[in-house]
């Protein structure tokens, strides 16, 4: 297939398990000739293509062209409404391979878990089958995305909330996962260890579930205990989250942290907003849409879209490279 040829041709990507202390697999991802770095975000979106999927695929597509961007980021819930179930699921191609067709976004896409897809056969969506459908494809539970200038540690959040092995209405696939405290303290013990080695100008991490959130599910009080510490310590720039179906820009009042929630690739909750607005909330869009990243050596650019392609919100952060010498 033609993507496949562009594939190797724009990517230079190879997996090897890391060989520190740290366990998570690592990814190794070239930039461009400048060292700089283009990326979509995109999180909650496999109902193939209703909802406005396929609108919102193809202002992705067009941006995708526009920025010629060098990856896609899935913040998670790839596929509704029980994520797949197997690794034969025609909802695979009828939710990835069939509307993500824009030439630019013929490039590696790397992926984690939500609850959704965890209501479903979780390990299908790790499976390198799906890499023989779709070359695009790339899931893991957690793992480490190193892009020269940018790191980014991608963090299976769906084990640390608690309501997930309590309610009776749904089913989760919890295989590899069970012991959960085994497992969630060998999730933060790996990411702390990334995190201190880690030698990035930019520090990115990428779950599921929202930190802070102004929308429907609101903050995740599991993660705020657990894993937020931990980020503030290793001074994490950007934490990326889908879960909430709304765009959101959420500034920390005692970090340098800033909380992005893009989680709007389908199914969008109109006035689905929790708690009262403050001071930190910088911009919240209840509608579908999605979220680029342009990251340069000292500069990066976060910009949100609607489902036209408009632009709604723009963050733009600077790094001193002295200030810390």
């Amino acid at each position: 297939m033609a993507f496949h040829c562009l594939l190797l041709a724009g990517v230079i990507f190879c997996a090897f398990l890391a060989t520190s202390i740290a366990d998570f697999p690592k990814f190794d991802h070239s930039v461009k000739d400048d060292g700089s770095l283009s990326i979509l975000v995109i999180g909650d979106w496999g109902r193939k293509g209703c909802y406005n999927q396929s609108h919102v695929a193809i202002q992705m597509g067009r941006i995708g062209e526009k920025l010629n961007i060098d990856f896609v980021i899935s913040t998670g819930d790839n596929f509704y409404d029980n994520g797949l179930k197997g690794i034969n699921d025609p909802a695979f191609e009828e939710s990835f391979t069939n509307i993500y067709t824009a030439r630019s976004l013929q490039k590696q896409w790397y992926s984690v878990l939500g609850n959704h897809d965890y209501r479903g056969d979780a390990v299908a969506q790790l499976s390198p089958v799906l890499r023989d459908i779709d070359q695009r494809w790339l899931c893991r539970r957690s793992f480490l995305l190193d892009a020269e200038t940018a790191e980014f540690f991608f963090v299976d959040t769906t084990p640390f909330v608690d309501s997930y092995f309590t309610e009776p209405e749904h089913k989760y696939d919890w295989r590899d996962v069970l012991p959960r405290n085994t497992y969630i303290s060998s999730i933060l013990k790996d990411l702390e260890t990334s995190l201190r080695e880690s030698t990035a100008t930019w520090k990115i991490v990428v779950g599921h579930h929202a930190i802070r959130s102004f929308g429907h599910h609101g903050d995740t009080q599991e993660l705020l205990k657990k894993m937020l510490p931990i980020l503030k310590i290793h001074n994490v720039d950007f934490y990326m989250n889908g879960h909430d179906h709304c765009l959101e820009h959420i500034s920390s009042l005692d970090s340098p942290i800033q909380y992005l929630t893009s989680g709007a690739g389908s199914k969008a909750w109109r006035g689905d907003i929790k708690g009262d607005k403050n001071d930190a909330v910088k911009f919240y869009y209840d509608g579908q849409g999605f979220m680029s990243i342009e990251i340069a050596q000292t500069n990066a650019e976060i910009v949100f879209y609607d489902v036209f392609g408009e632009s709604l919100h723009r963050l733009k952060v600077s790094k001193d490279l002295y200030s810390s010498i």
